[in-house]
């Protein structure tokens, strides 16, 4: 398994009103504390300025574990804040754009909901999928349909890059994630704004270990 196939594995995807009693930078450190091995900074109505600071501090807080950092849509934010990389969604800049910001050594993820995005998705550009919605969820109004664990195994197929599921996904969903033959997942919700962050996060690690 690859570097980054592995820090796919359990990938969280912050939401600044989900964080908001205990913050994102202390919901980030007790979320890797409980298992988490990849972050997307996420939040859509920060100014890149806003993001850069804040992937600063986060950089800062994941300093030591290993733990790849990238930013959602904000390819500007990834290189000032000098981050992991970047995710970018099929309404962003093109990969081929991305990338030439980004430079060649850093991540770079993208989004597909579709058997045609992810067919014409350039592995010698883009690092890794972020394939779903496999179901529906409030954390993204304008996701697409859903398409279940059936459509996440069909799309997975079609591409030799790692790929992330994302989209309503709970601990009890791990083990049907791998069988479909995605690296990990990607949650919002199942891990932020939860009572006790680091315990939602091993509750996945409990469940891969059944898996």
């Amino acid at each position: 398994m690859t570097a980054l196939r592995k820090s796919l594995r359990l990938y969280l995807v912050t939401d600044p009103q989900l964080c908001a009693s205990r913050g994102v930078i202390d919901t980030v450190r007790c979320a890797v504390s409980g298992g988490v091995s990849m972050v997307q900074l996420r939040d859509k109505s920060a100014q890149t300025h806003e993001r850069v600071e804040l992937a600063r501090a986060i950089k800062k807080a994941l300093s030591g574990s290993g733990v790849p950092l990238v930013i959602n849509d904000d390819v500007d934010a990834a290189v000032a804040a000098d981050v992991d990389g970047a995710h970018i969604g099929q309404g962003d800049l093109t990969p081929a754009q991305a990338r030439a910001r980004l430079g060649p050594d850093k991540i770079l993820g993208l989004s597909c909901e579709t058997v045609q995005t992810v067919q014409a998705a350039d592995p010698s550009i883009v690092d890794y999928l972020g394939l779903g919605p496999v179901f529906g969820t409030a954390t993204k109004i304008d996701h697409a349909a859903p398409i279940g664990f059936d459509g996440l195994a069909r799309l997975v197929a079609l591409s030799s890059l790692p790929a992330v599921a994302i989209g309503g996904l709970k601990a009890e969903h791990a083990s049907a994630v791998l069988k479909s033959g995605a690296d990990g997942l990607a949650v919002v919700s199942a891990i932020c704004g939860q009572p006790d962050v680091a315990a939602a996060a091993r509750a996945f690690s409990f469940q891969e270990g059944r898996a």
